[in-house]
């Protein structure tokens, strides 16, 4: 079994966080977020541009009154430069880290940490809510045609972080990692991350991808210490 290449992420990340819309224009692929956040409203590049060419995307994105935004992934260096040179300023360096499934189901979770349920309870819905997942990012996982749970979990009773994963054949991502604060540093993140590597190999799964901030070190310093392998990567162009 191997983890999945870049190319392939990207992918999951269109699949496993849908757009509302998501269609070819030139050398675009364009999207409409209707307010799910930039994963769901940034144009990504697909074969060379010319500048006119970015100007009929700006034009697309003001029509959706969305912010004039572009995903810059691994080897896009030209629209990088194309835009920087528009004033375009870099926002949220994210990193895509992968680890086999396996590799994260080698211990027994504790019981009653962690608690699979579709759709949302109230009790999920107000943990994203407290950090800024509203919504409009619940209407972005309502979209996922693939199997999908979030996972609540729980400390003393209280529930105190959730997220949610997705599977698309043999990948598996999870997407909004919340924890309340009053709850962090107590390794229930981790708890979470292994009951998604659970749920996604009862669904068929081999790996289990997620995305992060580079600026979250604490983050990355959890992901990489469950083994997990940093294998893309990108970062938006937002004009000022």
């Amino acid at each position: 079994m191997t983890l999945p290449t870049a190319s392939e992420l990207y992918a999951l990340i269109d699949s496993t966080w849908p757009a509302a819309r998501r269609w070819r224009d030139g050398p675009w692929v364009l999207r409409d977020g209707q307010g799910g956040g930039s994963r769901v409203s940034a144009a990504t590049g697909v074969e060379d541009f010319a500048p006119s060419d970015i100007d009929r995307a700006e034009g697309q994105m003001s029509v959706l009154n969305q912010p004039h935004l572009f995903m810059i992934r691994d080897g896009d260096d030209a629209l990088d430069a194309a835009l920087a040179a528009r004033g375009y300023a870099i926002k949220d360096p994210v990193v895509i880290y992968s680890a086999q499934i396996s590799t994260l189901c080698d211990e027994p979770l504790p019981p009653v940490t962690t608690f699979r349920v579709w759709p949302p309870l109230q009790a999920v819905r107000d943990v994203w809510l407290d950090g800024g997942i509203g919504s409009a990012r619940v209407a972005v996982m309502d979209r996922v045609r693939g199997p999908k749970t979030c996972i609540l979990g729980r400390v003393s009773d209280t529930p105190a972080g959730a997220a949610f994963v997705a599977c698309d054949g043999p990948d598996a991502m999870v997407h909004a990692i919340e924890t309340k604060a009053a709850f962090r540093r107590n390794g229930l993140a981790r708890h979470m991350l292994r009951a998604a590597a659970y749920w996604a190999a009862e669904n068929g799964a081999t790996s289990l991808n997620l995305l992060v901030t580079k600026e979250n070190a604490a983050a990355n310093a959890l992901y990489q210490s469950m083994g997990m392998t940093p294998l893309a990567s990108y970062h938006y162009r937002i004009a000022p």
